[in-house]
């Protein structure tokens, strides 16, 4: 069965825009199934740059089914204006299908999640405040607006009208104005007369392409460990990147998924707040943080840097039943000397095989390294793995033989040319 999830292995930023973008072009489907506009992935085409957050990447290939699933929240003013600034660059684009399912991000979300941040004061979680955790606040509550709402006037209209009251009461309690409904229900209208043509049962419509075995790429937004229940709770986003998640978010059953690639980084990032047991506040951090142009498509921030963790990528492998990883940025650590890589973690004098749930401790857990050999010199005209060197391959094949997971694609640039292959037998099936 012809099914890939492609899941990000770490805390999001793993270059998945990229690695979704260069097998979108043997997919027929691409299903963006978690989160909202807090993501972003950047996809470079030769000297054209595209940054996503609602969009799959899969929408560059003309012959693809670009979807929004049901389990997205979705912002439709971003939305709209991703499409159009993609549509000025790109004339030839694939099919867009909205899930009618799907929630709507509103700017009474946006406002609530803003005050909330400021009222958590030290213990900020570092949220983009673009709305996402109040919309899945007011899914789980059944306070809800989807699409299929949103798109029908009447029914917009009455929703709007009974959720924006008591939004306005909680707006109140922070000592925040009103909202007043004329103008907002204005403006949502013309973007939903916008989106209308978009709208449809996805749910049914990748059932069926599943049943009629076409090839169905789920494209996961953020990573494993902002997962909210497998990540590291309290930091983590509100919905499921994880590889099961694609099974929620889009009305998939789990013995519909063939295989799953986790994109991991050569070392691992985070951006916000929450433990990091192999970051770097040093010289080396900020050199990765350059060369890799470590800074989020999405808020511009500056990423935390560290080693690659293989404890947390085997955590993760398991967690998601990997097939397969998908290393990218070797790259960025050229010319960074030897490089350590964390083989275990050490909380209050004993050895604990994975991550703890209790943050307090995770955020006293010590790493335990070893020393590899690090390399020289640009590796982006590689286009095999013998063109790579020794070192490079001896590192690769650590990374397999931690976490006993395959290495299937490696990533030595950021451009669709500049990859790797090497299991395609972990891809398609």
């Amino acid at each position: 069965m012809p099914t890939l999830v492609i899941v990000g292995a770490q805390w999001g930023d793993e270059a998945k825009g990229k690695i979704v973008d260069w097998l979108g072009s043997d997919a027929e489907y691409v299903v963006r199934y978690s989160g909202g506009n807090n993501a972003g992935h950047t996809v470079i085409i030769g000297d054209q740059v595209f940054k996503f957050h609602l969009l799959p990447a899969g929408i560059l290939h003309p012959n693809c089914v670009a979807v929004l699933g049901s389990g997205m929240v979705i912002c439709p003013e971003g939305l709209l204006k991703e499409l159009d600034v993609t549509q000025a660059a790109q004339a030839r684009l694939g099919t867009l299908k909205i899930s009618s399912a799907a929630h709507v991000v509103f700017p009474y979300h946006r406002k609530l999640d803003m005050l909330e941040e400021e009222a958590r004061g030290a213990n900020k979680i570092g949220t983009t405040s673009r709305g996402i955790g109040p919309a899945y606040q007011d899914k789980v509550a059944r306070m809800g607006i989807r699409m299929a709402e949103f798109v029908h006037p009447q029914h917009f209209r009455t929703r709007l009208e009974a959720v924006l009251a008591v939004k306005n009461k909680q707006l109140e309690m922070f000592g925040e104005p009103k909202i007043e409904f004329g103008p907002l229900f204005e403006q949502y209208s013309s973007y939903a007369d916008r989106l209308r043509p978009y709208v449809c049962d996805t749910d049914w419509d990748l059932q069926e392409a599943v049943a009629g075995r076409k090839k169905v790429l789920f494209e996961g937004a953020q990573g494993t460990f902002l997962d909210l229940d497998c990540g590291t709770y309290p930091y983590v986003t509100s919905s499921h990147p994880i590889a099961s998640g694609a099974c929620l978010g889009t009305g998939i059953g789990p013995r519909a998924i063939d295989n799953v690639l986790g994109v991991c980084k050569a070392y691992t990032t985070r951006v916000g707040s929450g433990p990091f047991v192999t970051e770097l506040e040093d010289e080396i951090g900020a050199k990765i943080r350059e060369q890799g142009q470590e800074y989020g498509t999405t808020t511009g921030r500056g990423r935390r840097c560290g080693w690659l963790d293989l404890v947390a990528l085997r955590q993760s492998c398991r967690i998601n039943s990997m097939s397969g990883l998908i290393v990218t940025r070797l790259d960025v650590l050229s010319g960074i000397g030897d490089l350590k890589v964390c083989t275990g973690y050490r909380l209050d004098g004993r050895d604990i095989p994975s991550m703890p749930a209790n943050i307090d401790d995770l955020s006293r857990v010590e790493p335990v390294y070893e020393t590899l050999p690090g390399w020289e010199g640009d590796l982006r005209s590689a286009r095999a793995l013998s063109d790579l060197g020794r070192n490079v391959q001896s590192y690769v094949k650590f990374i397999e033989d931690f976490t006993q997971t395959p290495v299937a694609i490696l990533s030595i640039g950021p451009d669709r040319k500049e990859t790797v292959m090497l299991r395609p037998d972990l891809i398609w099936g």
